[in-house]
């Protein structure tokens, strides 16, 4: 074993290091994005027993799960927007695993969402972040830490009205930057999609999802924890289920970071 991975486990033995989950549980009553109904829902969560230590299996105990790809905490792999439907490995059996895992650059809006919670990032936030804690890297994490996570019922998170669902979100320049100027492997958040709640009103519609897997980008939805992160200085490792032609995934995100 290499020095540096020899260092790596025993800082996490030592408690120098920390692993953090932002994952949140999946279960049947895990909010599922909802959409107009001209087009065909995500199905929520089932859950049913194969077996459980009975007649149809005595010594073991295993469940059938039904759900849509982008359910609970998950990963939007490019070809999961008609922007990036043309790219190579773009779907998540072919997306080399070398990809999900980068620094992780936390940005702070919790005070701004609980004001306004249609809050964007705009470009001019990115920058006064930037100049507190350095330029975005290439090949980073960008997590937007709205404390949306906290929202514990799913009429709450969804935060749905009669316009439709108010959670905040990136800017479209912002988006743009991420992608093209930042190069960043992907973006994540705490609400239940990557585009704010608003986004569909949006001209054009939803676009981070347009900008961020056009480029080839990934996103990372339903996080949590992101307030043990430090703005800089993290490392994550957001693998997603090996789907042939998957759009998404839900997945198990870690980050590991300074205690």
């Amino acid at each position: 074993m290499s020095s540096v991975l020899t260092q790596l486990i025993d800082e996490l033995n030592r408690g120098t290091l920390k692993v953090v989950d932002l994952t949140q549980p999946l279960g049947p009553s895990t909010p599922v994005i909802g959409l107009p109904p001209m087009f065909a829902p995500s199905p929520g969560v089932t859950i049913d027993v194969i077996s459980k230590y009975d007649a149809n299996g005595p010594a073991w105990y295993w469940n059938t799960i039904r759900m849509g790809e982008h359910t609970g905490t998950h990963f939007d792999a490019p070809v999961h927007w008609i922007t990036g439907k043309d790219l190579p490995n773009n779907t998540c059996d072919t997306i080399p695993a070398s990809r999900f895992i980068g620094p992780a650059c936390v940005i702070d809006v919790t005070d701004d969402v609980s004001r306004d919670p249609d809050f964007l990032l705009t470009p001019e936030r990115l920058e006064e972040w930037e100049a507190g804690h350095g330029r975005i890297p290439c090949g980073a994490w960008v997590l937007l830490r709205t404390g949306w996570s906290r929202r514990a019922d799913a009429a709450s998170f969804v935060n749905a009205r009669d316009d439709g669902p108010h959670s905040p979100g990136f800017d479209a320049r912002t988006s743009k930057v991420l992608a093209e100027d930042r190069d960043v492997l992907g973006v994540g958040v705490e609400t239940i999609g990557t585009d704010a709640g608003q986004a569909g009103t949006f001209n054009p519609p939803f676009p981070n999802h347009a900008t961020m897997h056009g480029a080839g980008k990934f996103g990372l939805a339903s996080l949590c924890n992101l307030d043990e992160l430090p703005p800089t200085g993290a490392v994550v490792i957001a693998a997603p289920l090996k789907i042939v032609n998957g759009s998404g995934s839900p997945l198990r995100v870690i980050a590991i970071t300074p205690r």
